[in-house]
Order: C-alpha cells, then sequence, then structure tokens
C-alpha cells in the first residue's frame, strides 16, 4: 500500500522533471517577449512536445528533461549504490555523477559503471550539461581535484533525493541530509554560495516531505529554519549564509505583494547561480502553495534559467503535494516517467530494483 511519504517523493521527483521539460525549451531566450512571440502572451504553460528547438534527431511526442533531471536521477542512483556497496555516500554520488559525465562526453571506463540508469537510453542524451560540472567532472575522471569558484546553480538542482531518502525512517536527521546535499553541490560547485543553497533546499524538503498537512505558513516556517541551520552548518562562511539568508527572506516577502510574477523573479536574479535559482523556486512555491500548475508556470516563464528554476520548484513544491496531486496533463506528457516513479520508489525503499 503506498504511504503519503512514498507519494511526496514521488511528486518530488516527478515535480522537478516537470519543472524541468516546461523550462527546458526556453532556457536560452533572452526576453520574455521572444518567449511570449514563440509560446503565446502568458509565456510557455503546458509541455512542449514537438520539440522543434531540439537537434535533428530527437524523437518528438513527449516533453524532455535536461541535464538537471539526468544529475538528479543520478544523485539518487549514487546515493543508493553507496548504501548498498557500504562506502561513503558522497563517494557514491561523486561516482554516479562521474559515470553520466563519461555518457555526456561519449566515454567509456570500466571503473565506472554501476548506474543502472546508464543503460536507459534517455539518461545517454546529451541535454545541454552546464560547463563547471562538465569540467570539474573531467578533473576527477583523470584523478585530479576540481577547481573553480563556480557558485552556478548546477550544484542546487540535483540534490533533492538526498533529503527524501533521508526522511524515509529517519535513516538521516535533517542536518544529516542539509550537510550531504551540501557535500554532493560542491563535488562540482566549489564556492560556498554553489553549495550553501543546496542544504538549504533539503532542509526545505525534508520537512514538507514529512509533513502530513503542509501548508504556506509551514513552507515559511521551514526556509526561517532552515536560514538558521546554515548558520550552524556553515560557521566559517557568514558573509555567504547572510547572502543566501538575505535572498531567501526576500523572496517570501515578494510572495505576498501586488506585483507581476515577471518583475519579482527579475528582482531575484537571473536564476543561474545557485541562491538565485532557489530564491526564485522559493518565491513561486510559496506564492503559489495551493497552485502547483501555476508557480511552475511562474517559475519558468523569465529570460533566465528556467530549466533549473523550474526543476528547483517543482522539486520542493513536488514534496509538499505529492505525485498524485499533480495536474495528469504533466505526467502525460513526460518522458520517461516510468524510469522517474522506479527511481522514487527505490529511495523510499532503500534499495535498488532495477527496472
Amino acid at each position: 500500500m503506498e504511504t503519503i511519504l512514498q507519494d511526496r517523493i514521488r511528486g518530488s521527483l516527478i515535480g522537478g522533471a516537470i519543472g524541468d521539460a516546461l523550462g527546458y525549451p526556453i532556457e536560452f531566450i533572452s526576453s520574455y517577449k521572444a518567449i511570449q512571440a514563440r509560446y503565446g502572451e502568458n509565456g510557455i504553460t503546458r509541455l512542449d512536445t514537438h520539440q522543434h528547438w531540439l537537434p535533428e534527431g530527437e524523437q518528438a511526442g513527449k516533453a524532455v528533461f535536461s541535464d538537471d533531471t539526468q544529475m538528479t536521477l543520478y544523485t539518487a542512483n549514487g546515493l543508493l549504490n553507496a548504501k548498498k556497496q557500504k562506502i561513503a555516500y558522497k563517494y557514491g554520488i561523486a561516482q554516479a555523477y562521474v559515470e553520466w559525465y563519461l555518457i555526456q562526453v561519449g566515454k567509456k571506463s570500466g571503473k565506472y559503471k554501476s548506474c543502472w540508469l546508464s543503460a536507459v537510453p534517455a539518461l545517454n542524451k546529451r541535454r545541454a550539461p552546464g560547463n563547471t560540472c562538465i569540467t570539474a567532472l573531467e578533473a576527477i575522471f583523470r584523478g585530479k581535484e576540481p577547481y573553480n569558484n563556480s557558485k552556478g546553480c548546477g550544484g542546487v538542482m540535483r540534490i533533492a533525493p538526498i533529503p527524501l531518502y533521508g526522511a524515509v525512517d529517519n535513516r538521516m536527521s535533517i542536518l544529516e541530509a542539509d550537510r550531504l546535499a551540501a557535500d554532493a553541490a560542491e563535488i562540482t560547485h566549489l564556492n560556498p554560495l554553489g553549495f550553501i543553497p543546496a542544504a538549504l533546499m533539503a532542509h526545505i524538503i525534508y520537512r514538507l516531505a514529512l509533513d502530513e498537512h503542509p501548508s504556506q505558513d509551514a513552507m515559511t516556517r521551514y526556509v526561517e529554519e532552515g536560514i538558521e541551520a546554515l548558520s550552524e552548518l556553515f560557521p566559517q562562511y557568514p558573509n555567504e549564509v547572510n547572502q543566501m539568508a538575505l535572498l531567501a527572506n526576500s523572496a517570501i516577502q515578494l510572495a505576498s505583494n501586488e506585483k507581476s510574477d515577471l518583475q519579482n523573479i527579475e528582482f531575484l536574479g537571473g536564476g543561474w547561480v545557485g541562491e538565485e535559482a532557489l530564491a526564485i523556486a522559493l518565491y513561486c512555491a510559496t506564492r503559489y502553495f495551493d497552485n502547483f500548475e501555476q508557480a511552475l508556470i511562474a517559475s519558468v516563464n523569465h529570460p533566465g534559467d528556467s530549466d533549473s528554476t523550474g526543476a528547483v520548484t517543482g522539486n520542493i513544491l513536488g514534496a509538499a503535494v505529492g505525485y498524485n496531486a499533480i495536474p495528469q496533463h504533466f505526467k502525460d506528457d513526460l518522458e520517461q516517467t516510468d524510469v522517474i516513479l522506479h527511481m522514487a520508489d527505490d529511495l523510499y525503499l532503500g534499495d535498488i530494483k532495477k527496472i
């Protein structure tokens, strides 16, 4: 029998993939007017199943997700591999990321072949991977330490499986999940603002997934509580914690004003860096806490990193509403839902059961 938590885990992973797929076609469109010119006055509001914007050879019929969802799924696979192999979670996740990297660049290695996801054709597609992720994982593959000062959103957009897995049967305390989320982001993004937002995102998802009757007020409390946790987890980075706190608090305050979503999101930034991507997601998830569809539409319709802001919004709000409450048309139009749901159930069970 499906439990509430199992439904929430499914909702978070599917929700993130839907937000990713909704924003992916407009990720590199540099103005909202151009988005409107392509999709209408209200921007993109339904998943684009035509894929006219993809490289030649991609098949139409389902909306596809980007590297954001690919890496999220590999986070889950690496986490479960680590549990099975009895190795450190961070090490298992890093190995899974390198396996994903090898697929992206068309290489093979006998050392990195432990993720069942790699046998799924859709996970072998190159879907606009971030330069920081690619260069950092290339360094790890070559036995070197990554070196960058990136705070790009490629760290925060992939960590949802960690708090979801940790929340089941208290496998991890909430602070342990927060820390591991930051550690997973730091594998590739070494600026503190590349991994501190991951800890805050993890904290919020953990709380929402376990809240039997979540509300907008509860969401606000979890953001406040998460900010307090950042000070405990990262005392060596007071300035960066403060920056994240200021932006997160601004997002919550903006959620209740009368300005348009586009105006409010532009105030928060473009979402290309971690703290902005999370702040935009917090704004959309708070403002439209009771309207999953509108939250995702708001989260992607701006001239910034639309797929990542959509993915993070979907991960957060999906953990609150669960899979069954997500509009059916989103689930019908998304690719690889069976793979995502299978991975969600693996996270819930804490074990890998190959599809």
